[in-house]
């Protein structure tokens, strides 16, 4: 598979496939959106904000959000992420490239500045390495640097495969109901200082880890668990 995705021509051919199949799965499935409202409601209002996402819970991010709606999606500079983001540029999303590790400084300045403009961004706070579904802190500087809201967003399908990674990457099956489960807003204080910031860390992910087992368990499905942390 690294040899093959080096090769320009087939990656291009696997993220088309793959934008395919978001598709057909979302066109042959039966899916509830619930909370609709909650972004709607901060759209109306002319202002944007932080979409927020386990990475394990990805792939049909593309068909929960509106194609009016421009938004930046934050993706690492690895492989596995530049495939990403040429597959969810068959949506009209864009995007870019950084992690806290690499490109960070350059990444946030593009998020600041859609934010800015009034475009949307979205950040999968548990990647691009996890501990899975364990929020780091950078959607939380982010959302206090900009003054916008971050909105978490859950998804689950009925039919469904759980992939060996360390995310626990969902792919749903075809002929499948599934559901979108919107989350309410959390707004950063620009003056909140580091105590702070940990509290509202752990309060998104706590809330981003509820909002996830109520999506599976409106299609009964088990939830996946985060990874546990060694205590500090």
């Amino acid at each position: 598979m690294k040899r093959i995705s080096k090769n320009e021509r087939v990656r291009g051919l696997l993220c088309w496939l793959a934008a395919q199949y978001i598709r057909l799965v979302h066109r042959t499935g039966r899916w509830e959106v619930v909370g609709q409202a909650i972004p709607d409601a901060i759209w109306n209002d002319g202002r944007p904000f932080i979409l927020s996402f386990w990475h394990g819970r990805l792939l049909m991010m593309p068909r929960a959000w509106p194609e009016s709606q421009p938004i930046h999606m934050l993706i690492s500079q690895h492989r596995d992420g530049l495939l990403i983001a040429r597959t969810v540029g068959h949506f009209g999303i864009r995007t870019a490239a950084g992690s806290s590790t690499r490109g960070g400084s350059g990444a946030l300045r593009i998020m600041l500045k859609a934010l800015k403009n009034g475009e949307n961004v979205g950040i999968t706070p548990d990647g691009p390495r996890g501990p899975r579904q364990r929020a780091t802190d950078g959607v939380i500087h982010i959302a206090r640097m900009s003054g916008a809201p971050v909105v978490p967003l859950a998804y689950a399908a009925r039919s469904r495969r759980l992939l060996g990674t360390w995310d626990r990457f969902m792919v749903p099956l075809p002929f499948s109901s599934g559901v979108f489960v919107w989350g309410q807003p959390m707004t950063v204080p620009r003056e909140a200082g580091e105590a702070e910031i940990e509290e509202f860390r752990t309060a998104l992910e706590e809330r981003m880890n509820t909002l996830t087992a109520e999506a599976d368990r409106l299609v009964g499905r088990t939830t996946t668990e985060p990874e546990a942390v060694a205590p500090c």
